[in-house]
């Protein structure tokens, strides 16, 4: 069974009466629907609906366990703490840092103790479980190229925070964001391009001939920029990219490339997108 360990990734625990409350009002995610041993993602959001700090968050014990970058992790826990007032909520980081992440036929099969299985991987019908703890696993490279097989995003490589609302990153189809419960920060926005439909920016498969250039590099068709490149592996990465030009150059026929490299693009088949090609869908 594939594993692999990461050590840029911190664990923050929150527990006390009201932390389900305290974070189902929060956050996007549906806390209050969370199911035992599985791992959910979420966003804490601006205001206007970007993606302020990207996590996981399962139940543990009591309370709840987040999933973050060692990045945000302590900014994360502020932030997290500006929102407590009276709650009755305690938020501290967990010792050490790390967390292992196992893959392959068994994996969700004896998560143990600790373990939980990955609900973004589960919807791709991939079992991957996580695990606190740094073990004597393979590098990151392998959970890499799981990701971009995928098409599973995590902030850094393949899109900046505050730059990228739930729906550029295919939360909304992930479980990552609830359109049935109550407010949360962000909610209005986010609620909005949900039932209007206005959702442009979307996660994509990228696959090339050779292989692709280093993250951040500009996708363009017709010379127009439409996304720029996530993560990659080899000839295979992930994107983010307007996904009604992308359709529009697809229909056409017209090249979408990355400097020299000529691309193909696919939505991920868990995601049921497609590529829209009407001009007229612009906004």
């Amino acid at each position: 069974m594939p594993e692999a360990a990461l050590p840029d990734r911190a664990l923050i625990r929150v527990s006390g009466a009201d932390a389900e409350h305290f974070l189902h009002n929060l956050v996007t995610t549906d806390i209050a629907a969370l199911p035992q041993g599985e791992a959910w993602p979420g966003a804490l959001l601006t205001p206007q609906g970007k993606i302020l700090f990207d996590f996981l968050v399962w139940r543990d014990g009591d309370g709840f366990v987040l999933d973050t970058s060692v990045g945000q992790r302590d900014a994360l826990v502020r932030r997290l703490s500006m929102y407590k007032l009276r709650a009755a909520v305690e938020i501290s980081p967990i010792e050490p840092t790390g967390v292992t992440v196992c893959w392959g036929e068994d994996a969700g099969r004896d998560v143990g103790e600790t373990g939980v299985v990955d609900h973004r991987f589960a919807v791709a019908g991939i079992p991957v479980t996580r695990k606190p703890g740094n073990a004597e696993a393979g590098l990151p490279l392998g959970y890499d190229a799981l990701r971009v097989l995928a098409g599973i995003a995590e902030s850094g490589a393949d899109f900046a925070l505050q730059d990228a609302f739930p729906h550029d990153v295919l939360f909304d189809l992930a479980g990552g964001v609830s359109f049935k419960k109550g407010c949360y920060v962000g909610q209005e926005v986010v609620s909005r391009m949900q039932h209007r439909g206005t959702a442009r920016r979307r996660l994509v498969l990228v696959t090339a001939e050779t292989a692709l250039p280093a993250t951040g590099a500009e996708i363009v068709a017709e010379g127009k920029p439409i996304g720029t490149l996530g993560t990659v592996v080899g000839n295979r990465g992930l994107a983010i990219v307007r996904i009604d030009r992308a359709g529009e150059a697809i229909a056409a026929g017209t090249a979408i490339r990355t400097g020299d490299t000529e691309l193909s693009l696919a939505l991920p088949g868990w995601s049921g997108l497609s590529f829209p090609s009407n001009a007229a869908e612009e906004s």
